[in-house]
């Protein structure tokens, strides 16, 4: 970069901000770290111990000088600075996603924990290395903004950043001290006036806090860091502190989950931040007008949290409380269950769970005699496809119960299960450095205008008879690699058949099925394809109608099954199960992905058994060992 170049920051800046301005000087030594007119208490305190060894200018040392170029780094807004010209030119370094851009400005926008993460690997890739004091700052940056890289948005490249500071010296003792500074006798009032005050609220599934409090009188201390103390000691999802300072109000929320955008409600008060942490400063209106605002401004910022419905399989084996434990066993070892739901036969009420411990215990006595009530762990434990994942949690931690049937939601038979397994692949799904493909802009990009609208048909058709439709196996594994699906074969969970005939009965069509394996072959005619690409095509954007293209003469429909063998070389014993019971049949893991067609969750990738990972590392790796 040529003439002036000032590196420059948010006000009120705190360790990432003020590290990545460091990180930026080292890898251009001739630009001006310009410090905010306010930084945080803990930061001020690091500064003034070891400002002879850093870059930094003061705000007010500032002197007027003509400024072309502005490097921003944890942020995207400028300050007002004496000297800048009226249109700079402009870069961005900032780890906040959530900014709208600038067309005249270059940006480096990333979703990692810390800014700070980026200047270091730019410093790595430059063969840079930094002193001590300086690594230990730029530790300050990253572990601060990523909670010592405990965040949900902590990415391995944080933790890496964070390897190599320590490789160059970077104290923790140091780091500790400066990341726990003990709150001022006047900040500890207000956190007992705001700790006092705290509200919950459960908006969208997410525990809310709200906290309004008046500041103690003269207070002109840093609210931040009260606001981080109260929200590592009730750990919500998000915090929104309102804090009275005269005729003033003071907006600072905190939020833990990337469902949550406070900075959404920060900007309706005139305030801003990214989606994490935000700020405003409510001016001339009382502390409850604000309060009461606050509270209706909550919906819009917060997406409902993830449902049962989203980690379900549909679908469910039960056990009647008078089934024998021998034959109970038998169907574990049949279809490798875990655990079954056990299900009053009169009332269709769940009334306990078989667990194959419980099973394994009773035969090691000679028990198998038994009935299956007399094992079970007893008790109506269910959800509702609407619950929230985290009340699926909480009942598997209070009950003990590794598989949560799943009831209606008017209550009854069980239409589905939640397993251990799923909770755990929902929980730790790939972190933010781990880019998920756009299944469903794969798709449409990879089909020709007719076979997209088939594809839309088709799921509207399953949707009706309610039932999830997929994309199964090879034809999800060659979109991932690139290649445009040959065919149009789908798994039903529910009665393919069903679907098929309804399909004949809206477009017309040949159809033969095979009752005992569950599966249809529906032939479509050209006409069909018309029909078929004329009544999707306004509803698409209004893509012309394609000739001359060579379409499938039919499409096959599979009911999701599972299957098992009395004896090596018999023909498999079919049965209904859920899509992961169906995938559990495949080969190998590449072939046991699956992509969700059903409006409401269109392009939707599922991946129980890591074949996503073993596609991009190149592995072939078999399902089963037998």
């Amino acid at each position: 970069m040529g003439n002036m170049l000032l590196i420059l920051t948010h006000e009120n800046g705190d360790f990432d901000a003020i590290a990545s301005q460091l990180g930026a000087y080292r890898l251009y030594p001739d630009a001006i770290p310009l410090l905010p007119r306010r930084v945080n208490r803990n930061v001020q305190q690091f500064l003034t111990l070891y400002w002879d060894t850093l870059p930094y200018t003061r705000a007010q040392d500032w002197q007027k000088r003509r400024v072309d170029e502005v490097l921003l780094v944890d942020t995207q807004s400028i300050a007002s600075v004496r000297g800048l010209s009226k249109n700079p030119k402009v870069r961005v370094i900032d780890h906040h996603v959530d900014h709208d851009a600038h067309e005249e400005w270059t940006y480096q926008v990333e979703a990692v924990g810390a800014t700070t993460t980026l200047l270091v690997e730019h410093l790595q890739a430059s063969g840079l290395t930094v002193a001590n004091e300086e690594a230990t700052l730029l530790l300050l940056g990253i572990y601060e903004d990523t909670g010592s890289l405990t965040y949900d948005t902590t990415t391995s490249r944080d933790a890496r950043a964070a390897s190599w500071l320590l490789e160059q010296g970077a104290q923790l003792p140091v780091v500790r001290r400066f990341l726990n500074i003990p709150l001022t006798a006047v900040q500890r009032e207000l956190y007992d006036r705001l700790q006092a005050a705290a509200q919950w609220q459960r908006v969208h599934g997410q525990n809310i806090v709200v906290a309004a409090a008046p500041a103690p009188s003269g207070f002109d201390d840093e609210i931040s860091s009260v606001v981080h103390r109260l929200r590592d000691a009730l750990s919500p999802a998000a915090l929104f502190a309102l804090v009275e300072l005269g005729n003033d109000v003071q907006l600072v929320a905190r939020s833990s989950r990337d469902a949550i955008d406070v900075a959404e409600v920060a900007r309706a008060l005139g305030g801003g931040g990214h989606s994490r942490a935000a700020a405003a400063m409510i001016v001339g209106r009382p502390l409850a007008d604000v309060s009461a605002e606050l509270n209706t401004l909550l919906p819009r910022a917060i997406e409902p949290m993830a449902r049962v419905a989203q980690i379900m399989s549909y679908g469910v084996q039960t056990l009647d409380p008078e089934t024998s434990v021998t034959d109970a066993a038998m169907l574990m070892q049949r279809f490798g269950h875990e655990g079954y739901p056990v299900v009053d036969p009169e009332t269709r009420q769940v009334v306990g769970l078989l667990t194959r411990r419980g099973v394994d215990r009773a035969i090691s006595h000679d028990l198998g005699r038994f009935r299956v009530a007399r094992v079970m762990k007893e008790g109506n434990v269910t959800v509702r496809p609407s619950d929230s994942v985290e009340r699926v949690q909480q009942l598997m931690l209070d009950e003990g119960w590794g598989q949560i049937p799943v009831v209606a939601e008017g209550g009854g038979h069980p239409i589905g299960i939640v397993t251990r397994t799923d909770l755990l692949n929902f929980l730790f799904q790939p972190s933010p450095d781990s880019a998920e493909p756009d299944m469903k802009r794969l798709l449409r990009d990879a089909l020709a205008p007719p076979l997209w609208g088939m594809v839309l048909a088709v799921s509207a058709a399953a949707d009706d008879l309610d039932m999830p439709l997929y994309f199964v196996g090879g034809l999800v594994r060659d979109m991932l690699l690139g290649y445009a699906p040959t065919d149009l074969d789908m798994v039903v969970e529910g009665d393919g058949i069903a679907l098929v005939k309804k399909l004949q009965a809206q477009f017309g069509g040949e159809v033969h099925t095979h009752r005992r394996f569950g599966t249809g072959k529906w032939f479509i005619t050209a006409e069909i394809w018309q029909q078929v690409q004329e009544l999707h095509a306004a509803a698409d954007g209004g893509w012309t109608a394609v000739t001359g293209l060579t379409l499938p003469a039919s499409i096959d429909f599979v009911t999701a099954r599972t299957e098992f063998y009395k004896e090596p070389s018999a023909l498999p014993q079919v049965e209904r199960g859920s899509i992961k019971l169906d995938l559990h049949r495949r080969d190998f893991t590449i072939n046991t992905l699956a992509l969700r067609l059903t409006p409401e969750h269109f392009g939707e990738l599922l991946d129980f058994y890591g074949g996503q990972t073993d596609l991009e590392a190149g592995l072939i790796r078999v399902l089963h060992s037998l």
